[in-house]
């Protein structure tokens, strides 16, 4: 049986961790290595898109980061419970003219009892940003706000 601990039910701490887990993971920008977080079969609602199984998690995650380059995100808990999370969530990229976006969002999260997310449910909007305007620089750091 695939397990992912920290395992529900959450405390604060536990909650912490699978956040860091998750932010890590995605900002590695491997498909492969994001799905394995997921249940085999886990559900997601990304924006308007609806994904079943982490074969369409890798697809939808290799699409996503062809077009949204140099992605960098940061995710900060927002509250839990027993086997839930949620998160809100800000990243930022540039499509391959070059234009930078500013990406917000909020995320509800369902685990199964071996540390897997079974359910993902996401709401995200974008807004393009000058390349001054940017807070994640790869000049400054991993995850450092620009000033």
């Amino acid at each position: 049986m695939e397990q992912r601990p920290p395992f529900p039910p959450f405390t604060h701490e536990t909650a912490l961790q699978k956040v860091q887990m998750a932010e890590d993971a995605w900002n590695s920008r491997n498909p492969e290595k994001v799905s394995k977080a997921y249940t085999i079969d886990t559900e997601w609602r990304n924006r308007d898109q609806f994904i079943n199984g982490r074969e369409e998690v890798v697809a939808f995650l290799t699409k996503k980061w062809e077009k949204e380059l140099d992605y960098r995100l940061k995710k900060e808990l927002w509250s839990f419970t027993d086997n839930k999370i949620a998160v809100k969530f800000e990243y930022e990229w540039h499509d391959k003219a070059g234009n930078w976006f500013r990406s917000y969002g909020n995320e509800l999260w369902e685990f199964d009892a071996y540390g897997l997310m079974q359910r993902r449910f996401a709401a995200i909007n974008d807004v393009p940003v000058h390349s001054s305007e940017r807070k994640f620089r790869d000049d400054a750091g991993p995850f450092v706000l620009a000033c």
